[in-house]
């Protein structure tokens, strides 16, 4: 009788902890969990092969700017004053004593370059062109392009390093470039728009970030830094943690090797990397809350949809028109459009890390490609590329290769009513 009541009590605490795991919890990478700050992903070639029977005849391009230095010294000046004051305390632990190294090399290394390009974003705009170039020849021969980016440095740096690459590779190319607050509706929308700026004013969307923040986040990783002695404050602890991921997590797309899993585990990076996926999720992409994020893109859009309306009528003096801004002019345009994976609706955000995904959508580099074809019988089909990689541009379909009246009745579907063209 006492055995049967073991086994029972051994079956019933395994059952507890099966019903005790997060169903909601991510098992990302260590790679993946840098979100946002990933460098680009590798590509080829060979990614943008497409049928002989199709010819390209017009190329659209809307790019956020490569690799870049920590935006600010807001996470290595803070988290640098908190382990010098442990270390002055002599709680400091080997681990803290190393993130103090890495704090400073990143200043060092940054050295008032903050949130400028680096050599590692030059090469990914670099190979970009360098593959639109090989991939879609006929369009970068003899032809004019135009180039357009927002006023900030790094990604007007993004435009010369893609558009150099392609002189260089055929200097009888015309290039047309502008950079400036003109580019504002187009690349850099958001700090005009009076139904976003109230939207991020509202209680809404904090309430839910900070609700999954202060559940998510944790202080374990500050314990380990500063020592179980170290006098935290309030929030301090939970700040810290998030404060050293956010350092660690931008190093590698300023060319710093770290090795993460020193200094995190696998669920604690998992957990910190879905606080700030969420916040760009509730932040710049399509939700439940609100859709004045994803409205952002409607000038943009329709832009997009336009330009491709006139190069079939031979009314637009361009075959490649090239577009540079930020992860936040790409987040609200891949949601406006739908793209898979881009776009994730629902009430229950804990679960937004499992279906949307900032590594994916927005890595350093990352693009949105549309390739517009003719085919041998003259009919026009169009391709959209993320990240170089086709995919399925209407809900419901498989299909990569669209007949452009029927994308572009789609597109302009996903439209507000008084941007539709």
């Amino acid at each position: 009788m006492k055995k049967l009541h073991f086994l029972f009590s051994l079956l019933l605490g395994v059952t507890f902890n099966a019903l005790a795991v997060d169903p909601t919890a991510t098992d990302y990478s260590f790679i993946e969990c840098q979100g946002s700050a990933n460098p680009y992903p590798d590509r080829t070639v060979r990614d943008l092969a497409y049928p002989d029977s199709l010819k390209p005849v017009y190329f659209n391009h809307v790019g956020r700017h490569g690799a870049r230095f920590l935006s600010s010294s807001k996470y290595t000046t803070s988290l640098l004053r908190t382990l010098h004051k442990a270390d002055s305390l002599k709680t400091i632990t080997p681990m803290g004593r190393e993130l103090i190294q890495i704090c400073d090399l990143v200043v060092t290394r940054t050295a008032g370059r903050w949130g400028a390009l680096d050599s590692l974003g030059m090469a990914e705009q670099r190979a970009i062109a360098s593959r639109a170039f090989m991939a879609y020849r006929p369009l970068f021969d003899n032809t004019k392009i135009n180039a357009i980016s927002s006023y900030v440095p790094r990604c007007v740096m993004s435009m010369d390093e893609f558009t150099h690459q392609l002189t260089r590779l055929n200097n009888k190319v015309e290039i047309y470039m502008s950079s400036g607050r003109q580019n504002s509706p187009l690349v850099r929308p958001w700090h005009d728009d009076e139904a976003y700026k109230e939207f991020m004013a509202g209680e809404e969307w904090h309430k839910v970030y900070e609700d999954f923040l202060n559940k998510q986040v944790p202080v374990t990783v500050a314990e380990r830094a500063l020592g179980k002695n170290y006098p935290f404050f309030g929030d301090e602890a939970r700040d810290v943690s998030l404060a050293i991921y956010k350092v660690l997590a931008g190093c590698a797309a300023m060319s710093v090797q770290i090795d993460l899993q020193k200094y995190f585990t696998q669920a604690e990076i998992n957990a910190l990397w879905s606080v700030e996926n969420l916040h760009h999720y509730l932040t710049h992409s399509a939700s439940t809350l609100s859709s004045a994020a994803p409205d952002l893109a409607s000038k943009l859009l329709s832009e997009l949809i336009s330009t491709i309306d006139t190069a079939i009528a031979g009314s637009n003096p361009y075959s490649v028109m090239l577009r540079f801004g930020h992860a936040e002019t790409m987040m609200p345009l891949l949601a406006l459009m739908h793209i898979p994976g881009c776009y994730y609706m629902t009430n229950y955000f804990d679960t937004v890390g499992l279906h949307w995904r900032d590594f994916y959508v927005v890595p350093m580099a990352s693009n949105l490609q549309m390739i517009l074809f003719q085919s041998d019988s003259g009919k026009y089909y169009v391709r959209v590329d993320l990240n170089e990689t086709p995919v399925a541009l209407i809900p419901g379909q498989s299909t990569i290769y669209i007949p452009w009246q029927q994308a572009r009745e789609y597109l302009n579907r996903c439209l507000p009513l008084h941007y539709q063209v």
